[in-house]
Order: structure tokens, then C-alpha cells, then sequence
């Protein structure tokens, strides 16, 4: 007998699991609230230098905005005032409609900025002047919080499997509500980019584990469904991201507010139960059939309890050594591990890069950034459904690799489209996002099915390290557009076409039964589960 035979006896897809996969919902709102949080709290709205300082007592005070800013502010190639410059002195003469300015003194900023409020009541930008000069510092935010979020992969990952998924996941909650709201409080920028390294540390156990937990309580039958609904909290949230920013558009209120929920995520966290397998994997027999016996009870399946004892839960999930505790270096101790390990960092990096070089870059297809960030979050959500259709009828390996892909060409294609064309350019960058969003929802799936009960939780970890140090170099490449306008959108398609390549080389994990050992990845005979036709991942 197999767990998942046990699984089909308690009802692998009844109301245990529907519960906890909305329990699982609440934590998981906050995920896109904060991932794609600098998209408004970063944001540089338009700004040009404080001219106070030119007030001659004379004839600058009579003039008005408009004039004065003509006689203060030099005039940049596309006719708008410079952002970072001011003359050394009122030149009147230009009010004559002088248009010769390339040989008038200029200087930078001298006594602050002047930003227009209209979109945005506050931002890290307007609070800590990180314009001009110190516009890296700003775009640096981004970067600091994924690489909080690429170790916390790690940690968590690690944690998790060591102490359990329900434990680990209370300790995600509680570290990020901690420093998400001292995030909102933070009184310079070097607390603030602090505050958000360790909140992504904290909220990147959130978006592992909950994925985890989920499908491992799950039957075969409903693994695909489970995997895209999960994915779809996301979407939703994305799109319902601008609507919260547009109305919270003070970055300190809106920081708070995307936190919020996990108060009721840890209120609601005692209900939640531990992963059968774990439990069973790690020895904790007594644990496992207190959890099963709740699933039955739930699902109305009481009578599989009274044949249903601890002693035969040793038999279900065969482990040598039940004291032998799991780390990293059991990625690369054994040749099919090794190899699975390296093939799903590359998948994950491409994954995680592209599909936030389209999100991180809302402003970057000429449409309003509220409005943009609600066509990316609404895209995702028919992509959930034709993800679902595509994984159910070609499986897993083809759908990552051709999402991948098609992800990198829409943006390679975008590099040839006029910026005047806003509209067609918008609707490119959508459909990239699309696919981008198809191949995040199986890459987590996937990586779930691939990896063993015992390190499910370590690979998923190390992978999730690798996608977030994809993000964390996505806000940079952006960066080379400064060198070359198209390239960062070819590195973006490299990248893709990198991971969709890799992705062709993983293992077909459709209609299998989960491995539970690394015994089970490295065989490569395909055992019959006894209970159906279906076959072991190999």
C-alpha cells in the first residue's frame, strides 16, 4: 500500500482540502501585494528643482509658475523642464522667447525637488529625494527585497522539511507581518531597504510552503486542478493590486495595508494541518494518523478509520533510515538528483526573470501605470484556464518549455514595435505576460511533482533561490536599456529560450504518483501504483 492509496481511502479532493486551500488563500493575497509592491511605492512621478532659491526679491517673484519655471529650468530635448538641473541664475531673456540655452550655466539641483502630486500622494522617491543622482538607489529597493526573498527560499526551505511544513509556515507569517509593518514605519532609507530585505525573507516561506502543503494532501486525479486555483489567488490579487494603490497612495498606508491580511492568515493557522507524508516520512506515525483520521472524519469517510492504524502507516511511505535528517547537499550527492537539480535552477531563473522583466516594467509600454497593472493581473486569469486545459492534455514538460518560450519571443518582438504605437505595444507586453504567468503556474506545480516527499521542500527551496535570483538581476538588466535600447529585451529572450530549453530535458510528471524517497528519483524503473494503471516518476 502506497499513500496514495491511503489518500484515495480518506477522499484525496473533499472538504479537508477545500478548507485548507482557502486558509492557504489568505496568506498567499499578500504575495503579489508585495512582489509587486515597488511598482507604486518606487515610482518616480514627473519633477524638476526647487528654483526658491533664484527669488531676487525683484523681478522673479512677479512672474508666475509657468514663467518662472522658463527662466529657472533649462528645457530638455523633448521639451519638458530637466529633472535634475537649474540655470545659476533667472535668465529673463528667455522669456523674449530666446531659444539658445546650450551655452547658459547650469547646475544641479541645489535646494531639493519639486514633485508633481497628482498620481502619487508619497513614494520612497518623493520622501528620500531619490531622484537624478540617487535614481539607482531607488531602483535598488526592487533588488533588495527579492534577495531577501531568494534566501528566504533557501532557509525556509530547509526549515521545512527539517520541522515540518505547519510549524516553518507560522514562522514565515509572524517575520513578515514584523517587518512589512516596520517597513511602513521606517524613518530613513537604510532602515526601510532593511526592513524589506527580511520582509522577503519572511514572505518567501509563505509562497513555498502553501504550494507544498497544498498538493501533498491532494490525490493524482486533482493535482492539476490544485495547482493552477492555487495560482489563481495571485492573478486575482494582482489585479486587484492597482485599485488598493490608486485609493492607499501614500507608501507608508499602502506597505501597511498589503501586510494586513496575515493577521487573519495566523489566526487561522491552528486549523491547519501538517503534511501526512512529512509526518510519515520523518517517523511521526501517531502525528500522521491523528491528521488522516481528521481528513476522513471531514470528507465522511469513517469507516476507512477503523483499519486505518499507525503501525500501518510505517508500511505506506518506505524510508531507510527515519532518524536521517535531509539537507541541500542531498541535490548533488546522487547522479539523477544532480541532475534534476540543475535543470530546475536554470527553469526557475529563466522563469522568474522574464516573467518580472514584464512585470517590474508597468511604465514601460506607454499606458497608465494603474491601468497597465491591471491588464497584467486580469491577463493571468484566462491564462489560468488555458493553462489548465494545455497541462491536462500535453503535460508538464511541453507546457513549460513552450510557455517559456513564446514568453521570450512576445518580448523580442516588442523591440520592434514603435513606442507610438502604445496600444499595440501594451497588447504584446500583455500576451508576453500571459505566457510568462502559464509557465510560473507550472513551474511550481512541476517542481513539486519532481521532487521527493523527503526533499520536497529542499528542492523547492533551492529552486525558488534560483528563480528570485532572477528577479533580483531583472531590475538591472532593465538597466541596460541606458547602454542600448533593445538590450535587455534580447537578454530577456536569451534567458527565456534558456529555460525553455532546459525545461525539454526534465521528466514527464503527468498522471504519476509523487516520489516520496530519493531512492524513487534515482530508479529508473517505472513501478505500477496498485491502485491504478498510473506509473512512478521515474
Amino acid at each position: 500500500m502506497k499513500f496514495e492509496n491511503v489518500l484515495a481511502e480518506v477522499n484525496g479532493y473533499g472538504k479537508f482540502q477545500l478548507g485548507m486551500i482557502v486558509m492557504m488563500v489568505i496568506p498567499r493575497v499578500t504575495l503579489p501585494f508585495h512582489f509587486l509592491l515597488n511598482n507604486f511605492i518606487a515610482a518616480v512621478p514627473s519633477h524638476h528643482c526647487d528654483i526658491g532659491s533664484l527669488d531676487d526679491g525683484g523681478i522673479f517673484r512677479n512672474l508666475s509658475q509657468e514663467q518662472r519655471l522658463v527662466v529657472g529650468i533649462p528645457v530638455q530635448e523633448d521639451g519638458t523642464p530637466s529633472s535634475c538641473h537649474m540655470f545659476t541664475e533667472p535668465q529673463y531673456h528667455l522669456l523674449l522667447n530666446y531659444s539658445n540655452v546650450t551655452d547658459l550655466p547650469t547646475v544641479p539641483c541645489q535646494n531639493g525637488w519639486v514633485y508633481d502630486n497628482t498620481t502619487f500622494k508619497s513614494t520612497l522617491a518623493t520622501e528620500w529625494d531619490l531622484v537624478c543622482d540617487k535614481k539607482t538607489i531607488n531602483r535598488a529597493t526592487t533588488t533588495i527585497f527579492f534577495i531577501g526573498v531568494m534566501f528566504g527560499a533557501a532557509v525556509f526551505g530547509y526549515l521545512s522539511d527539517r520541522f515540518g511544513r505547519k510549524k516553518t509556515i507560522l514562522v514565515s507569517y509572524m517575520t513578515t507581518t514584523l517587518f512589512g509593518f516596520a517597513s511602513a514605519f521606517s524613518y530613513n532609507f537604510t532602515i526601510f531597504a532593511v526592513m524589506r530585505f527580511f520582509t522577503g525573507f519572511g514572505i518567501s516561506g509563505i509562497s513555498i510552503i502553501t504550494t507544498v502543503l497544498c498538493i501533498e494532501w491532494v490525490d493524482i486525479k486533482h493535482r492539476t486542478a490544485v495547482g493552477v486555483l492555487m495560482s489563481l489567488d495571485w492573478s486575482i490579487s494582482s489585479a486587484l493590486l492597482p485599485f488598493i494603490a490608486y485609493f492607499v497612495n501614500d507608501w507608508r498606508y499602502l506597505t501597511a495595508t498589503a501586510t494586513t491580511p496575515l493577521f487573519l492568515a495566523m489566526i487561522c493557522w491552528r486549523w491547519l494541518p501538517e503534511s501526512a507524508r512529512w509526518l510519515i516520512s520523518n517517523g511521526k506515525l501517531k502525528s500522521a494518523h491523528f491528521y488522516l483520521s481528521k481528513c476522513a472524519k471531514v470528507n465522511n469517510r469513517e469507516q476507512f478509520l477503523a483499519d486505518l492504524k499507525p503501525e500501518i502507516l510505517s508500511k505506506v511511505i518506505l524510508v531507510e533510515n527515519e532518524n536521517r535528517k535531509y539537507s541541500y547537499l542531498d541535490l548533488v550527492k546522487t547522479p539523477r538528483m544532480r541532475r534534476l537539480a540543475v535543470l530546475t535552477g536554470i527553469v526557475w531563473f529563466g522563469v522568474a526573470c522574464t516573467y518580472y522583466g514584464i512585470s517590474l516594467n508597468v511604465t514601460g509600454f506607454g499606458v497608465n501605470i494603474y491601468l497597465t497593472q491591471f491588464i497584467y493581473g486580469a491577463i493571468e486569469i484566462p491564462a489560468k484556464a488555458l493553462i489548465f486545459i494545455s497541462l491536462n492534455k500535453i503535460g508538464r514538460r511541453l507546457n513549460q518549455a513552450g510557455t517559456l518560450v513564446l514568453t521570450g519571443l512576445c518580448i523580442f518582438c516588442n523591440i520592434f514595435i514603435p513606442k507610438e504605437m502604445r496600444v499595440f505595444r501594451t497588447t504584446v507586453g500583455a500576451l508576453g505576460k500571459l505566457f510568462a504567468e502559464g509557465a510560473f503556474t507550472t513551474v511550481f506545480l512541476y517542481t513539486t511533482e519532481l521532487y521527493p516527499t523527503v526533499m520536497r521542500q529542499n528542492g523547492l527551496g533551492y529552486s525558488s533561490f534560483m528563480g528570485r535570483l532572477g528577479v533580483s538581476v531583472s531590475p538591472l538588466i532593465l538597466l541596460l536599456e541606458e547602454v542600448w535600447l533593445p538590450l535587455s529585451s534580447t537578454v530577456f529572450f536569451i534567458v527565456a529560450f534558456g529555460g525553455g530549453l532546459s525545461a525539454s530535458f526534465l521528466p514527464e510528471t503527468q498522471n504519476v504518483r509523487l516520489p516520496e524517497t530519493i531512492e524513487d528519483v534515482e530508479q529508473t524503473r517505472r513501478r505500477s501504483s496498485s491502485t491504478s494503471d498510473e506509473k512512478s516518476l521515474p
